[in-house]
């Protein structure tokens, strides 16, 4: 197994994408790229850590590869806004790949450079590259957030159910 980090906005949606394709054994959501211990929810809210809301990614490269979750990175979410995502906004939201191993900068750095010649967005990509800290779960109440509540959360069927949808045309040969 590997792990992949990614922070792409809100880890609710995230963590709902990722968690469908085959190859991926599990997502974690959390918090990495500040500068304190342990941060929870609502000092990463504030703005004021440095962290981003992420997702850890452990998958099967035997069935998934790397690239295939730079792919799925980079169709998800909106690579050209600097710390935003839709209505979310703050540090916290930032497109940022956390790269474990020299082999995914590398991947990460041409899948980057790719995205800014692919002409699919107006803007240039901003999606930030980093080795990956220290990462901090979640709390709990974050953890599968839309299959527990999505059919009772009204952000969840705004943002992330179409979201999903969009996801799941797109890469429907991919899907467990």
């Amino acid at each position: 197994m590997e792990k992949a980090v990614f922070g792409n906005g809100c880890f609710w949606c995230t963590e709902a994408v990722f968690m469908q394709l085959e190859g991926v054994e599990s997502v974690n959501p959390g918090y990495t790229g500040g500068h304190i211990k342990n941060p929870c929810y609502k000092e990463v809210c504030n703005g004021t850590t440095g962290h981003a809301e992420a997702v850890e990614i452990i998958f099967d490269p035997a069935k998934i590869g790397y690239d295939k979750l730079l792919e799925v990175f980079f169709s998800t979410h909106d690579p050209t806004t600097l710390n935003r995502q839709g209505n979310d906004v703050g540090t916290q939201y930032r497109s940022e790949i956390f790269y474990v191993n020299e082999k995914q900068k590398e991947l990460a750095e041409q899948a980057i450079e790719a995205a800014n010649k692919s002409g699919a967005w107006e803007n240039p990509v901003v999606t930030q590259l980093s080795e990956l800290g220290p990462f901090y779960d979640a709390e709990d109440y974050h953890k599968n957030y839309f299959n527990r509540v999505g059919a009772e959360n009204s952000y969840c069927n705004i943002v992330i159910q179409p979201k999903i949808e969009k996801f799941k045309k797109k890469f429907s040969d991919s899907l467990k």
